[in-house]
């Protein structure tokens, strides 16, 4: 191999080398934060469980409650470490951007970070306890609800994950817009149907009653005008780079 081929594969060793370091912080950093999240497992519980009142949760094998609680420790430590992950991921790509880039990708990670939490909590504080509610409400004198751990950290979770992704509407429409894909336009003329998908997500994911349906609805209609005044905001500022150039 010649001096200017080992010149070449440097920068690629480099990178890869930088990419591993990168990997093994952010896996040490939910290891750590598993592990701190294990310890305190039973506040933890206790906070999922605070939506449901009274509710005891039961287990129905011998190593049940224990791989529930580890799973649910991990859980915890990965959406914790959430920041820290984002991080690494902006301090690996942030040198092969421009300055404008580095810009719009910082502010992107935030508003992820922040939608994402903010739909975890808007799960937690109205949708759970509402499909909570519901659910216990089938309870008479010969039908008791007897939740396994493992059941119902898996329905909670679930819960506080999806919305935290369905809050990510706004910045996927930026991105596609950013892009191309969409347009302002474009949405706007396929709102009612887009209304209507959001009905149907609103009533599959909330208990069948017209009230916690119109509460779930209500949000993802203010989701998807966000998306669209981010679609606007992306096409003028690519309007405003072509008058530039």
């Amino acid at each position: 191999m010649t001096e200017k081929d080992q010149e070449a594969e440097m920068p690629l060793i480099e990178h890869l080398d930088e990419l591993r370091k990168r990997i093994i912080f952010v896996a040490a950093a939910i290891f750590g934060v598993t592990i701190i999240c294990f310890v305190f497992i039973n506040h933890i519980l206790a906070f999922l469980t605070a939506p449901a009142g009274d509710l005891v949760l039961i287990y129905t094998t011998p190593a049940e409650a224990v791989m529930a609680q580890i799973r649910l420790a991990f859980t915890a430590g990965a959406i914790l470490t959430l920041p820290i992950t984002f991080y690494h991921i902006l301090a690996f790509i942030m040198p092969a951007l421009r300055r404008v880039e580095k810009r719009t990708i910082i502010l992107l990670i935030l508003a992820m970070n922040l939608l994402f939490f903010l739909g975890m909590a808007f799960s937690y504080f109205v949708i759970i306890p509402l499909a909570l509610r519901f659910f216990l409400g089938f309870q008479t004198d010969t039908l008791q609800p007897l939740f396994t751990i493992s059941r119902y950290i898996s329905f909670v979770v679930s819960f506080l994950i999806s919305v935290g992704v369905v809050f990510q509407v706004p910045v996927a429409f930026w991105f596609l817009g950013k892009i191309g894909l969409v347009s302002a336009q474009y949405l706007r003329k396929q709102r009612k149907f887009a209304i209507l998908i959001m009905a149907v997500i609103s009533a599959v994911i909330t208990p069948p009653d017209i009230f916690s349906q119109l509460l779930m609805l209500a949000p993802l209609l203010v989701l998807y005008e966000m998306g669209v005044f981010m679609v606007v905001l992306a096409e003028r500022k690519q309007k405003q780079e072509q008058a530039d150039t």
